[in-house]
């Protein structure tokens, strides 16, 4: 068999996780995959259910730096997946960090985001090789709730707030498509210490509107929300993130 890409994952039982781990698990003659895990969570139902799969599962205790280095010594690429509460760790993990959300401006918008770009300050001034990938707003997340409770059980949080007058595009993924995106990213040479965005496709909050009420023949309810109430979301969410401590 001719070498194969060692990917370590970690992070590996989240949403975006798993959405990862698919399609490098489907091609075991391109990578050989290792799960990182914590020692407390190594006997999960579904990291046990990663060997028969063929990936190698390694008990790693993020916070101890000898024990990283062990963990990765042979790595080509290191995914993490982890949440962007944890910088100290991603910051030791390096090569492809979490970045796997929409797109925006790099600082002064989401807070996550800002400690993102501290994260990728830092490994810019450290010259290590990167590959920070974003995508769009997953297509589970951007549907409304329909009266008849059609769909539901298909969609990880319902949305039927339109921001402003609803008219702005922005870029849609379909969550278990970010994986196959992945695979493709990190085998590409040209993506070596960029940035990549990937997406499905662009639309409205009307237009995707529109068309749901169209297809399921039900009438939505929709609340414009207008700057001020944005605004509102907006610090809530920052004065919740400061107390929440950074590991």
């Amino acid at each position: 068999m001719a070498s194969r890409l060692r990917v370590a994952v970690a992070g590996a039982t989240g949403e975006t996780g798993q959405s990862i781990m698919d399609p490098l698990l489907a091609n075991p003659e391109e990578f050989e995959v290792f799960a990182l895990a914590r020692p407390v969570s190594v006997n999960k139902p579904i990291l046990s259910a990663f060997p028969a799969r063929g990936a190698i599962v390694k008990s790693v205790d993020f916070n101890a730096t000898d024990a990283l280095i062990t963990a990765l010594a042979g790595m080509h690429v290191v995914i993490s997946c982890l949440l962007g509460l944890h910088d100290k760790i991603q910051i030791a993990l390096r090569f492809v960090p979490s970045f796997f959300e929409p797109a925006c401006p790099p600082r002064g918008v989401m807070k996550a985001r800002d400690r993102k770009e501290d994260m990728l300050d830092r490994i810019q001034l450290l010259y290590l090789p990167y590959k920070f990938i974003n995508f769009g707003w997953w297509y589970q997340l951007g549907l409304p709730p329909l009266p008849s409770g059609h769909i539901q059980t298909r969609l990880d949080y319902a949305l039927n707030e339109i921001m402003g007058d609803g008219e702005a595009p922005f870029a849609l993924v379909d969550k278990r498509d970010i994986g196959k995106y992945v695979a493709r990213i990190i085998t590409d040479p040209r993506t070596l210490n960029k940035m990549v965005f990937g997406n499905g496709e662009v639309w409205t909050q009307n237009r995707i509107l529109d068309t749901l009420e169209e297809m399921a023949g039900e009438k939505l309810v929709r609340r414009n929300l207008i700057k001020e109430d944005m605004d509102d979301i907006i610090s809530g969410a920052y004065n919740i993130l400061a107390t929440i401590p950074r590991t």
